[in-house]
């Protein structure tokens, strides 16, 4: 492709570890053509993270239960909105389509809007809207990240990995500082944030992410005991119930932020020494909000999802190596025939050392 001006569009429906794991693929697109036009299609759960992201011109949102809903009462009305839709996208004249849905709904989404090159993934005869396409099946033995940025090749572009993180603004920042002085936190106290749950796109089997509630509850005592740190325990009001169930079983006192906005999470995260997580959503933010993580990993391979670049000044992984693991490969998730033993049998002395080096470094 020749270096001249050209306009993306990146697609990506899935969660917030998925949308950020895309993060270096538009920070090297911008590298390699510096006068382009980066635009992305995402989900409106996911559409906080990029809000202020200086490399993204515009960001279109595509909700699917709201177009489902309105499939469901008129298939005209859900034609209009989807003609609507690829309308909007199509104003703005984009040449390429980097397509990372594995669906070929995107794909026709992208021919409709008449973007001429559309490149992607081939998984399961998919890709038959695509001009390039790599053959897929799933990802394994390298990060996410790594796929994503294999796409380069097909737009001529080269892989320019740096330190890629979410960025917040002024007021942004100003509110996290609120929230922390009303809960009493001072400006130079150790500030560590739990994340006891995640995994919701697992649906009824994201329990099989979790780390034990009664250890998350015996982990934040010694840390307050131990190192004098304010703990936040962090959620969707999904997972209210959860960690309340983790407080009453802790002797110390802790902070809730529970159901807030995801940029206001974002913001209080930031100001975090240290994030404490399951696989899943909060983990990738605090990784690319620049913080130390400790991650706890089960079914789920670290090498695929987990913290990248692997930095071990910065980024602890906790996990059991058993034969058995990881169970959750090509998308694919085994029934578990040893009562999740890769979680059960993490100890909690493990996870506070894991903490206990990162705020020694």
């Amino acid at each position: 492709m020749e270096n001249k001006s050209k306009s993306f569009l990146i697609i990506n429906p899935f969660g917030i570890g998925d949308v950020l794991f895309s993060l270096p693929l538009i920070e090297s697109l911008k590298e390699s053509f510096p006068t382009s036009k980066i635009f992305y299609l995402c989900n409106k759960r996911t559409y906080p993270v990029l809000d202020n992201n200086p490399l993204i011109d515009k960001t279109f949102v595509y909700e699917r239960d709201e177009f489902e809903t309105i499939k469901k009462v008129s298939k005209i009305s859900w034609i209009k909105k989807i003609l609507s839709f690829v309308s909007e996208i199509k104003k703005e004249n984009i040449d390429i389509a980097i397509d990372l849905s594995l669906n070929s709904q995107f794909g026709f989404f992208s021919w409709l809007s008449g973007i001429g090159e559309r490149i992607g993934y081939n998984y399961k005869k998919r890709g038959r809207f695509l001009t390039k396409k790599i053959k897929f099946q799933g990802y394994e033995e390298k990060h996410v990240i790594e796929y994503y940025l294999e796409l380069l090749d097909l737009v001529g572009a080269k892989s320019r990995y740096k330190k890629t993180e979410i960025i917040l603004n002024k007021n942004q920042k100003e509110k996290a500082e609120t929230f922390l002085k009303q809960q009493g936190v001072g400006s130079n106290e150790l500030i560590i944030t739990i994340a006891p749950c995640g995994g919701a796109s697992w649906g009824r089997d994201s329990y099989r992410k979790h780390w034990p509630k009664e250890k998350f509850a015996e982990l934040a005592d010694r840390l307050i005991d131990k190192n004098q740190a304010r703990i936040i325990f962090a959620g969707s009001g999904n997972e209210r119930e959860a960690i309340e169930k983790i407080e009453k079983l802790m002797h110390k006192s802790c902070i809730k932020a529970i159901d807030l906005p995801l940029i206001d999470f974002l913001a209080i995260l930031e100001r975090s020494t240290i994030l404490v997580a399951n696989d899943g959503g909060p983990l990738h933010m605090g990784v690319f909000l620049g913080i130390k993580t400790v991650s706890i990993f089960g079914p789920v391979s670290d090498i695929v999802y987990g913290p990248y670049p692997r930095d071990i000044r910065k980024h602890a992984v906790v996990k059991k190596d058993l034969p058995c693991r990881p169970c959750y490969k090509k998308f694919r998730l085994s029934e578990c025939s040893e009562q999740l033993e890769c979680l059960k049998s993490i100890a909690v002395d493990e996870v506070f050392n894991s903490v206990k080096g990162l705020i020694e470094y």
